[in-house]
């Protein structure tokens, strides 16, 4: 496990099985996670994987199957919180799934919780910004504002699960996006191997 730092939000846009993934792969590489989690984040999960959750209740062995005590649930409506501040160092941000709601806020720069907080805070200071927006068809505003967030210095990266890996189960085919993630933070994951790589 490396020592690095991970900010992570997850909006209430469908594909929690993204969000559930990626944080038990992030929980092998990062000693700190700080994960950041709308109240549609927690309905959604309950709707598309069965797990009912909230912020009285919640753990990561009831939502990851395990304990994993390098992950911390923060108070979205507290600004009072490290991802806040641009002295808090950390490794990048990855916002999974992400609403194209939240993804119009961030473009636009209005910081209304601790999710667009920490993003914004993302941009200014020049660090990574990964949003995974997961709806289709795209109208002119979401592209627009996904455009903008790109000329802002974030990285969009769509939910799309590659085939040629041949996936058999559906967390197979949501772990082919996960290691992109992982890939574009810079983590030498070991999900899949590199495309034609012996």
């Amino acid at each position: 496990m490396s020592t690095g730092r991970l900010v992570v939000g997850v909006t209430g846009a469908s594909g929690a099985i993204y969000a559930q993934r990626f944080l038990i792969q992030a929980a092998e590489h990062y000693s700190e996670i700080h994960l950041i989690m709308s109240d549609q984040a927690f309905q959604v999960a309950a709707t598309e994987l069965g797990v009912h959750l909230s912020r009285a209740n919640w753990s990561t062995e009831s939502w990851l199957g395990k304990e994993y005590p390098q992950i911390r649930l923060l108070n979205s409506r507290d600004y009072f919180t490290p991802p806040a501040s641009g002295s808090f160092r950390h490794d990048g941000m990855v916002i999974v799934p992400c609403s194209m709601g939240t993804a119009g806020r961030i473009a636009n720069g209005i910081s209304d919780d601790l999710l667009t907080r920490s993003a914004d805070v993302c941009l200014k200071e020049g660090r990574k910004l990964i949003l995974l927006p997961r709806e289709m068809p795209w109208n002119l505003i979401m592209l627009r504002n996904l455009t903008q967030l790109a000329e802002a210095g974030a990285t969009i990266m769509p939910a799309c699960p590659a085939w040629y890996h041949k996936p058999e189960t559906i967390e197979d085919l949501a772990d082919t996006v996960v290691a992109r993630i992982l890939q574009n933070l810079g983590v030498n994951q070991n999900i899949f191997k590199e495309w034609m790589a012996e």
